[in-house]
């Protein structure tokens, strides 16, 4: 045993942390020749009870051993070899949940509807009532105790690994029905009802269906809210529930070498200060990889800010579990409810903002691209995106939106803003050729100040002059999606309500002719072009009520100024 702790706090940083004042206190101790009191720093959870057979519930055991590291003042709860059935663990301050090799923390069976328990007759801790705040994002954005890892105003404390979370008995939002006297349709914006829940979801995988609504069910692997200095790394998360991470409110926030292969977003970074994500896979076919938001679920609008996203690799086309296993199998052309979601995504929910984001060093493959979407009033600015490879994307890599859903309160909730957007080094190969590349903003709200530089995208193209006569709606208030617009006239970039537009060396490259234009200007002012290369039949550029735009040194066209160009083409 003292070699197993030796060894743990060689990488255990909050057992460091927390020793090391204990050699200080010692040292004071002695100089004063009283008697000096030891503290653990290290809590087996199998001294605790805990059985790791997989066939008895390990929950209390668990959280005793992270209850007594508590009262100690903070330790290493560590979870040895062996499969520990659980309902909620309950996080604390200054405790590390180590897992080791082996190990697996796999979430017990909830509740299925009709009945008021679950596997052994437990259930997962009671959803906190949030009423006030549940109209304005989803249900499983406005609930963290029923979970099956979570914590509240908390502190210092970190869930490191290399063993894995299996969230088989977690619900990943509705299952077989609603909850008696439910109905449909959106929820008002100032409600003075509990939100309606979402619409029945189809079954994903050979899993037993959960209501995520219903009381017992847990709902998310990970979540924790209001809450400061914590980290998560090197564990895996196979099927995390409606969130393998939600994390709102937490600050100081480091998450660093998870794999992550689940049933709808992988991690969701919350109103949080000062985040670092970093040598993550996350695969996610029916929802969002990475995904920073800024909800109104704490009841204020708290920015997401000082962010940075690097060397990931986020997929959406593999069966779940084989990322994990190393297999990586593609799901058969013929799969039906396979949504090839993955991506790195800024939004849906978005009052807050996202001020300070860097996203860089990353790989897409078999999913969606880089969204930016401000909906709900969020002050999006100063975001760089860079070093990024996409292969196999079902749209083009950039989704940028500014719109006007508005889903927050009245009075305050405004349309905001989305400016200094840097884009570069961006190469992307075999996408689908239906939807390009999209930065759209509205009537009176242009998306400000982007410059896009060294962007490649090859497409399969073959779209006919029917795509190129489409007109998109406005759509201000609609669901920020790729295909909200539903078919596009641009084969490269559909550019609508933009204001001081740079892009240089960008080329588009259909694999086979595609008879729309590569670049679709609609309200654009001041659009400059430079060293653009694009199919020259049909013209490459097409202008709609645009202004100020100049062509220089680019293959895709001669060199043009245009003062005003309400329709035309170069």
């Amino acid at each position: 045993m003292d070699t197993l702790r030796r060894d743990l706090l060689k990488f255990s940083p909050l057992a460091l942390a927390s020793f090391a004042p204990g050699i200080a206190g010692a040292s004071a101790q002695a100089h004063k020749a009283s008697p000096i009191v030891k503290t653990p720093m290290f809590f087996d959870v199998r001294t605790f009870g805990a059985t790791g057979s997989g066939t008895v519930l390990d929950t209390p055991a668990i959280n005793a051993a992270i209850e007594a590291a508590a009262a100690a003042g903070g330790g290493t709860v560590f979870c040895p070899a062996g499969t520990y059935l659980c309902f909620s663990i309950r996080m604390k301050s200054n405790v590390e949940l180590h897992l080791a090799q082996g190990c697996t923390i796999l979430a017990a069976e909830s509740p299925k509807p009709g009945e008021t328990t679950g596997q052994l007759g437990g259930t997962y801790d009671a959803a906190e009532p949030n009423t006030e705040w549940d109209a304005y994002q989803d249900y499983g954005h406005n609930h963290w105790h029923n979970s099956l890892i979570w914590g509240v105003d908390i502190h210092d404390f970190a869930i490191t690994g290399p063993g894995l979370i299996y969230g088989k008995g977690l619900s990943f939002g509705a299952g077989p029905g609603r909850p008696p006297g439910a109905s449909g349709g959106a929820p008002p914006k100032n409600p003075t009802t509990a939100a309606v829940p979402p619409p029945v979801r189809p079954s994903r995988g050979n899993y037993p269906m959960y209501q995520a609504e219903q009381p017992g069910v847990g709902n998310k692997a990970i979540a924790f809210k209001n809450c400061r200095n914590a980290q998560f790394s090197d564990f895996a998360i196979l099927k995390g529930g409606h969130f393998g991470l939600l994390l709102t409110g937490v600050d100081n926030l480091t998450i660093d070498g998870l794999r992550i292969d689940t049933d709808r977003d992988g991690m969701d970074i919350d109103c949080c200060k000062n985040v670092h994500v970093s040598n993550c896979t996350v695969n996610s076919p029916w929802d969002d990889g990475i995904c920073p938001k800024s909800s109104y679920a704490l009841g204020y609008n708290k920015a997401t800010e000082n962010v940075t996203i690097t060397n990931c690799l986020v997929t959406g086309y593999y069966e779940l579990g084989t990322v994990l296993d190393g297999t990586y199998k593609i799901f058969a052309a013929d799969a039906r409810g396979v949504g090839r979601t993955g991506r790195i995504k800024c939004g849906t929910e978005s009052n807050g903002g996202f001020k300070n984001i860097t996203i860089s060093n990353c790989v897409l493959e078999g999913c969606n691209g880089i969204a930016l979407e401000s909906e709900d009033g969020a002050l999006c600015e100063d975001v760089t995106i860079s070093n990024i490879t996409c292969r196999n994307l079902i749209n083009g890599p950039l989704f940028f939106r500014l719109g006007a859903r508005l889903r927050g309160p009245r009075d305050t909730t405004k349309v905001g803003t989305m400016r200094r957007i840097m884009v570069s080094n961006i190469a992307s190969s075999n996408s689908l050729a239906r939807l390009p590349n999209i930065l759209s903003g509205i009537p009176g709200y242009p998306i400000e100040d982007v410059k896009i530089t060294n962007f490649y995208m090859q497409h399969q193209g073959g779209l006919g002059a029917d795509a190129a006569a489409i007109m998109p709606p406005e759509n201000e208030n609609k669901y920020p999606d790729p295909g909200m617009f539903g078919g596009m006239p641009a084969q490269g970039f559909y550019l609508r309500h933009i204001k001081n537009l740079e892009m240089s060396h960008v080329e588009i490259a259909p694999a086979t002719p595609d008879a729309r234009p590569s670049f679709v200007l609609e309200a654009v002012e001041r659009g400059d072009f430079l060293a653009c290369t694009a199919p020259t039949t049909p013209p490459a550029f097409a202008f709609h009520h645009s202004q100020d735009i100049r062509i220089h040194l680019s293959r895709a066209a001669a060199d043009t100024v245009l003062a005003s160009a309400d329709s035309g083409t170069a």
